[in-house]
């Protein structure tokens, strides 16, 4: 390895399988030394007895790596406040937060019920938010003190995010809120060193592999386009000094492709100068359409 991040300070949240742990272990092979958060939940938020993120502790030991535990919710604000504070303690420091944790529970929303549509907002949008906001703390007051500051955000969004999806209306709604905060955040936090970016990434993970079956199949032979850790080597160079020019950025990431996703733009404007009258504004839509490009399809719509 290359050591792209080497002794940089990392906190990967939902670290404990999938897109996490492969960004953890990747973090790691780079030098870094690495939080893993996880509450070992289940794939619905539920309690689960098992403890992944030591596991993944365990892999980056043997491997010669340096890594910690951290088992805080980062939705709660307290438990965001002591993740941030692991780092802090154990390694004196913190250089690039990740922000991965998340669950689903997917229904259509003429179904979905209050506490579904809750719990989903709550661990994607506030777990982002939460540690963002504790994190900013601590290094907008290093930046304020005169201490260098070379931080980085990588937040989590969704295709679904970004075009929607049939039966993930809480789920879409969540991830298309991170997508906004990241540019937000990159609008304030670079007057203090920091650079926030989002992927939106697709691969083969607990919670993907019920909704994406017929196309998540491992091939038989050669590249696995949909194994998460084609996902880390993006997240490794956004966490790395080489990318503190980019910021502000959303990117799509599969198998072997990157993409920047392009997101809402100012169309042309039809300007009559005055007040319109209803009954003007059918033709007007009709010409603001016919000039767009056709939007991309939300995912499972017929």
């Amino acid at each position: 390895m290359s050591g792209l991040c080497e002794n940089r300070v990392v906190i990967v949240t939902g670290a404990g399988r999938g897109i996490g742990r492969a960004h953890a272990l990747a973090f790691a092979a780079e030098g870094a030394r690495v939080v893993v958060n996880d509450l070992g939940a289940g794939l619905d938020g539920s309690a689960s007895a098992e403890d992944p993120a030591q596991q993944v502790v365990a892999e980056i030991r043997d491997s010669g790596g340096t890594a910690v535990v951290n088992g805080d919710d980062v939705a709660d604000w307290q438990g965001a406040q002591r993740l941030i504070g692991t780092a802090l303690d154990t390694f004196g420091g913190l250089d690039v937060l990740v922000n991965n944790a998340g669950f689903l529970r997917d229904r259509m929303l003429a179904n979905l019920g209050e506490d579904e549509w809750d719990a989903v907002i709550r661990v994607h949008l506030k777990g982002h938010f939460a540690p963002m906001r504790h994190a900013i703390e601590f290094w907008r007051s290093e930046s304020k003190a005169g201490r260098p500051v070379d931080a980085r955000i990588i937040n989590t969004s969704s295709g679904a995010g970004l075009q929607g999806s049939v039966g993930q209306g809480n789920y879409a709604a969540a991830k298309a809120g991170i997508a906004a905060l990241t540019l937000n955040a990159a609008a304030e936090f670079g007057r203090y060193g920091v650079t926030v970016n989002a992927i939106a990434p697709a691969a083969r993970t607990r919670m993907t592999e019920a909704a994406f079956a017929a196309t998540m199949a491992k091939p038989d032979s050669g590249f696995d386009v949909m194994a998460p850790e084609n996902v880390s080597p993006l997240v490794v160079w956004l966490g790395s000094p080489e990318s503190r020019d980019v910021t502000g950025r959303v990117f799509e990431v599969e198998g072997g492709k990157v993409a920047l996703a392009d997101g809402w733009r100012h169309g042309d404007p039809i300007d009559k100068g005055d007040r319109w009258d209803p009954a003007e504004l059918g033709v007007v839509v009709q010409k603001l359409i016919a000039a767009a490009d056709p939007p991309v399809p939300v995912y499972g719509a017929k």
